[in-house]
C-alpha cells in the first residue's frame, strides 16, 4: 500500500481550538488516518489560543501581504498533530470565539480572514514549501471552501481534493464586490464556479468545484439532496451526487473512556456498571436534583437553538414533570432559550438542573452519571454526543435524523429481542412524538433488566474512528488513483 501525504485545511482543531465538532473531526482525523499510511498535515489560523497551545513553532514561509498584511507560516506540533499554523496578526489577533466579535456578531472581515486560510491551502497544494506537496488536500466546512477555488482558476498543477460538510446550514456567503480583494478572477464569479445567488458563496464553491465531496454520516447526505433540508443547494448536490458519500464520525476512545476518565467520580465499565450511581449522584449534587434514586435522570449537552430542537424540549416539559423525570441541561446559545430555561428550572428545584455555558468537566459527568441523554435535534450533520453516550451507557433518546439514526439503534421490540438496540429514536421531529420517546424512554428505564442491556449495548459499539478512518483512506486512494491511473495504488 502506497504512502499519502496530504494536508487538512480547517478553522478549528481540538486540542487547539474548539466551538463544535468540526474541531474534533480534525483533531482525531490525523492519527485514525496514520494507521493507513496517510500522513495528514493541518493548517490552521494562528489564533492567539493556537500560538500559545503550540510547540516547538518553526518559521517555515513568510507572505509580505496577505489579504492586508503580513503573515508567516509556522510549523509546530502539538501531541501527535502536525500542524502549520497561519500566523497573521492583522486577521487572527482576536480574544474568544474565532468567528464572532465581542459584540456577538460575525467578524466584519471574515471574507478576507478564511480566504487566506484557503489561499495558503491551495499554495501549498501547489508547491509552496519545499519538501512538501500534497497529494492530496482536505478541506473542511465553509472556511475552507474557496481552496478548491484558488486551485481551479490557477494556471498551475494542483493536488486533489476532498470538500467535507460538517453542517449545511452555515455557508459563508459574502458580497460579490469582494472577489478582487480576495484575489479570485472575474471568470470565477459564474454558477459553475463561486457565485450563488449573487454573492461569493465559500461553501458553494467547495461544493461545486472539489473532486470529491463527503458529509460526516450517510443519512445527511441523502437528505441535504432533498429541498427541505438541501439548504438551498439541493440542486448542486444532486448534480454532483456520484461524488458525494456519507461517512458517520467516530470519536477519541481516549478522551472518552468511563473507564479511564480522571474527569468523573467513579470511573466505570460493563462489568462495573453499578459504579454508575456514584457518578449519578454527583451529577444530582451539581445540579441540585433531589436524590431519588429510582428517578430517570435525562442529561442534555447541546447548543442551545432551533436547529437542535430544544424549544421542543420545553413545550414537552409538562410530560417530563409528570412523568418524574429529572433534568441536567448545559448549554449555552439563544439568548431566548437560555432565559426560558432558567425560568423552569426556578419553577422546579430539584427536578430541573441548568447550568448555562459550556464546561468539558461538566460534560463528562453528565454522560458518566445521566441515565439517558437526551439529542431532539431538526437535523443533525452526525452529531457526536449520542457516541459519546453510547461509550459511557447513557441510553441516547434521539430524533431519527441524520447521524442520529445512522448511530442509533431503537429499542422496539424486535430490536430488543434480537438484543441489539441502543437507544431511543422518534420520528417526525415534532413536540408530541418528543413527548412519547420520553415516556418511551421512562417506561423501557423501569424495566432494569431490559435498560441495563442497553447501555451495555451501547458501551460495546464501535464508535472509534477505525472505520470511518478506513473509509477516507479509502476514498483518498480512490480518488488519487482515478486522477493518475497509471500510479494506482
Amino acid at each position: 500500500m502506497k504512502p499519502i501525504t496530504a494536508l487538512s485545511v480547517a478553522s478549528e482543531v481540538y486540542p487547539l481550538i474548539k466551538t463544535g465538532g468540526l474541531a474534533d473531526v480534525t483533531g482525531a482525523l490525523p492519527g485514525a488516518l496514520a494507521a493507513h499510511q496517510v500522513t495528514l498535515l493541518t493548517l490552521i489560523p494562528g489564533y492567539p489560543a493556537v500560538l500559545k497551545a503550540i510547540d516547538k513553532a518553526e518559521p517555515v514561509h513568510h507572505f509580505a501581504d496577505l489579504l492586508g498584511g503580513p503573515a508567516r507560516l509556522l510549523a509546530a506540533r502539538k501531541g501527535e498533530l502536525q500542524l502549520l499554523v497561519l500566523d497573521a496578526p492583522h486577521l487572527y489577533d482576536r480574544p474568544g470565539n474565532p468567528y464572532i466579535g465581542p459584540d456577538g456578531n460575525d467578524w466584519p472581515d471574515n471574507a478576507q480572514r478564511f480566504a487566506a486560510l484557503a489561499r495558503v491551502g491551495a499554495e501549498l497544494g501547489q508547491g509552496l514549501l519545499p519538501g512538501f506537496v500534497p497529494e492530496l488536500i482536505h478541506a473542511h466546512d465553509w472556511q475552507a471552501g474557496l481552496t478548491a477555488a484558488y486551485l481551479r482558476y490557477s494556471d498551475r498543477p494542483g493536488p486533489a481534493t476532498v470538500f467535507t460538510v460538517h453542517n449545511l446550514a452555515f455557508q459563508g456567503q459574502f458580497p460579490h464586490e469582494l472577489l478582487p480583494a480576495l484575489g479570485l478572477p472575474p471568470n470565477s464569479f459564474t454558477m459553475d464556479g463561486v457565485e450563488y445567488y449573487g454573492a461569493i458563496g465559500f461553501l458553494k464553491a467547495g461544493l461545486q468545484l472539489s473532486d470529491r465531496i463527503t458529509t460526516v454520516s450517510p443519512s445527511y447526505a441523502l437528505e441535504i439532496q432533498a429541498q427541505d433540508a438541501g439548504m438551498g443547494l439541493d440542486g448542486l448536490l444532486r448534480q454532483r451526487s456520484h461524488h458525494l458519500s456519507g461517512i458517520l464520525n467516530g470519536i477519541d476512545e481516549a478522551v472518552w473512556d468511563p473507564a479511564t476518565d480522571t474527569r468523573i467520580p467513579a470511573p466505570y465499565s460493563t462489568r462495573k456498571l453499578h459504579a454508575r450511581a456514584l457518578n449519578k449522584a454527583a451529577l444530582r449534587e451539581h445540579f441540585g436534583l433531589r436524590s431519588e434514586t429510582d428517578r430517570l435522570v435525562l442529561g442534555v449537552i447541546s447548543r442551545l437553538s432551533w436547529q437542535k430542537g430544544l424549544d421542543m424540549l420545553l413545550e414537552t416539559m409538562p410530560v417530563l414533570l409528570s412523568e418524574g423525570i429529572q433534568l441536567a441541561l448545559l448549554g449555552t446559545g439563544d439568548a431566548e432559550l437560555e432565559t426560558a430555561f432558567r425560568q423552569v428550572a426556578q419553577s422546579h428545584p430539584g427536578q430541573i438542573g441548568v447550568a448555562i455555558g459550556y464546561d468539558e468537566n461538566l460534560a463528562h459527568l453528565i454522560q458518566a452519571g445521566a441515565d439517558a441523554l437526551l439529542v431532539p435535534s431538526r437535523f443533525e450533520p452526525c452529531g457526536l454526543t449520542q457516541l459519546c453516550a453510547l461509550r459511557y451507557g447513557t441510553v441516547p433518546v434521539v430524533a431519527r435524523v441524520g447521524g442520529l439514526s445512522d448511530s442509533i439503534i431503537d429499542a422496539n421490540e424486535m430490536a430488543i429481542a434480537a438484543g441489539v438496540a441502543t437507544g431511543v429514536q422518534f420520528a417526525p421531529v415534532t413536540a408530541d412524538r418528543l413527548a412519547a420517546a420520553l415516556v418511551r424512554a421512562h417506561a423501557l428505564y423501569c424495566d432494569r433488566p431490559v435498560w441495563k442491556t442497553l447501555q451495555r449495548n451501547g458501551m460495546r459499539a464501535d464508535v472509534s474512528w477505525r472505520r470511518p478512518a478506513e473509509h477516507y483512506a479509502q476514498l483518498y486512494r480512490a480518488l488519487l488513483n482515478a486522477r493518475n491511473p497509471h500510479l494506482a495504488m
